[in-house]
């Protein structure tokens, strides 16, 4: 039995309030899924599946292939299992490997006292199988075996990942207080944006909303930027499938003929950092950089299009006096130049998100880190179909 071709239970994780977005991804990828939960998704899938998934998913974090479900009440029970698994058809001997885990189990107070038990069991195994012992370590930049454990329920997984997917690998400059990629991304699937539309985003700062979106307009994957997975590292893992594969993104890349992509910063550094993350993942002739202050963006008028800002919002940076006249600019902005555009405002304070002085559509509820965020879309009118006082009625 091959791990490569059979298919077996593969769990996709993902960050929080993230999973309605990884499962449209998922979805359009031809797969089916069996669950969605509050973290990622459950499918089933081979190994050579994992490789298509790991490459073409935005949203995603880990996505991990599960080798045995068992009961486990202690730790001991854990090694017992683990170190009767095959490991030495699946780990080279002379290789690298690493152990992360989720524990919820009451006999355990430090997980890295289950991940101990994992990584004695595979190299006690691989030692009497082969002679040999591979190393291990936390870098995940070898093969990763994963624990999951709560209670009595436990499951060992291959990690097909390594290092998480959310974070897409072009953005060498991340600027003071970035959004991860996988988080920008979303946000974008949350919009009304046709991919076609202009896509206006000021406070741009390491650029990464605006080299997200235009990633998405023309359909560039993660898996262009990473040269390192998890799933290399295993026995039979087969460099001509992954070299396939990558060739179907780049066939997937297309132009998209008009597309005006806008982000401005008041900083100079933020706008030079944010082309060189451009430059990095391949967009930099799809956006349009400028420095100044955001009201003074170029917003295209007639054209219907997404303005999205991410302000500071008092938690990492910024007085809150000085943020509450900020957020009412905003709603000036969108009020006065952005007419005819869906405006989207990502924001972790609700109480500064009042000052924009105008009623939201919709809250899509998102984290950023731990922190509760919402991105609030707000549908502005050409000319007066409704007032102000009607809309917040």
């Amino acid at each position: 039995m091959s791990i490569y071709t059979t298919k077996a239970p593969v769990i996709i994780t993902c960050h929080k309030r993230l999973a309605p977005y990884l499962e449209a991804e998922v979805r359009e990828l031809g797969f089916e899924i069996e669950e969605t939960f509050i973290t990622g998704v459950k499918l089933h899938a081979s190994i050579n599946e994992c490789i298509v998934l790991n490459l073409n998913l935005r949203c995603a974090s880990q996505i991990l292939y599960s080798l045995k479900a068992f009961h486990a009440t202690d730790a001991d029970g854990i090694y017992n299992v683990v170190k009767n698994l095959a490991w030495e058809k699946l780990l080279h001997d002379g290789g690298y490997f690493s152990i992360t885990s989720n524990v919820m189990n009451e006999t355990i107070n430090n997980s890295m006292f289950a991940n101990l038990r994992v990584k004695d069991a595979i190299v006690d195994r691989m030692r009497e199988k082969t002679g040999n012992r591979p190393s291990t370590g936390a870098e995940l930049s070898g093969a990763v075996v994963h624990l999951f454990w709560k209670n009595e329920d436990a499951e060992i997984f291959i990690d097909t990942s390594g290092d998480s997917l959310a974070r897409h690998g072009y953005r060498k400059i991340p600027g003071r207080a970035p959004m991860l990629e996988a988080l920008a991304s979303a946000c974008i699937y949350a919009s009304q944006w046709d991919r076609k539309s202009p896509f206006i985003n000021p406070m741009c700062g390491s650029g990464t909303l605006a080299i997200e979106a235009a990633l998405i307009a023309s359909d560039t994957r993660p898996g262009l930027f990473r040269t390192n997975y998890a799933f290399m590292h295993l026995i039979g893992y087969d460099e001509e499938v992954y070299l396939q594969e990558m060739e179907k993104l780049d066939q997937k890349i297309k132009e998209v003929p008009g597309l005006k992509i806008i982000a401005t910063d008041l900083s100079n550094i933020a706008i030079t950092n944010a082309k060189k993350n451009a430059i990095a993942a391949g967009v930099a002739d799809m956006i349009d950089f400028a420095v100044c202050d955001f009201a003074q963006t170029e917003v295209p008028q007639d054209a219907a299009g997404v303005m999205m800002v991410n302000p500071e919002y008092g938690e990492r940076l910024g007085e809150l006096d000085e943020l509450e006249a900020t957020y009412g600019r905003i709603g000036d902005f969108m009020k006065q130049q952005c007419k005819g555009y869906h405006g989207y405002v990502f924001t972790g304070n609700m109480d500064l998100a009042k000052k924009i002085g105008l009623k939201a559509k919709r809250r899509i509820e998102f984290y950023n880190a731990t922190i509760d965020c919402r991105l609030l879309e707000y549908e502005l009118y050409a000319g007066t179909r409704r007032t102000d006082k009607e809309v917040n009625e």
